[in-house]
């Protein structure tokens, strides 16, 4: 791990943190926080796009391919931008409060959008460039 690495992963990091923070805080103040529909907004549309930088990657190589990008944009701005900590704590709450099927429903809908996501992102770009 070098120096540029760890500074392009902060970097990436620092603006996918603040998007987040927008994003899902402007989807709770839309729709309601009973539901964390801000974080799985975050998470499905951050799945959708690391799904299509992966297929760039895949399809064009060059600078998608690179390490740098790599630290960049995967594990720093997404990394940043999604939360599977937030997504787990959520859940969690709901089941204490004994809002089992919410609970429930928040575990589904992450787990399986975010995979349809990733997957739509990746053959979406791939199909296109081939």
């Amino acid at each position: 791990m070098t120096f540029q690495s760890c500074a392009l992963v902060l970097l990436g990091g620092f603006f996918g943190g603040i998007l987040r923070f927008f994003v899902s805080g402007f989807v709770g103040r839309r729709i309601g926080e009973t539901f964390p529909w801000g974080t799985l907004v975050v998470n499905v549309s951050g799945a959708l796009v690391i799904g299509a930088l992966a297929g760039l990657a895949r399809a064009q190589g060059g600078i998608f391919a690179g390490e740098m990008f790599r630290d960049l944009a995967f594990v720093g701005f997404l990394g940043g931008y999604t939360t599977v900590s937030s997504f787990c704590l959520q859940t969690l709450n709901l089941a204490i409060d004994g809002q089992g099927l919410p609970a429930a429903m928040n575990g589904i809908l992450s787990t399986g959008l975010c995979i349809a996501a990733v997957g739509a992102g990746f053959w979406s770009v791939v199909r296109v460039l081939a």
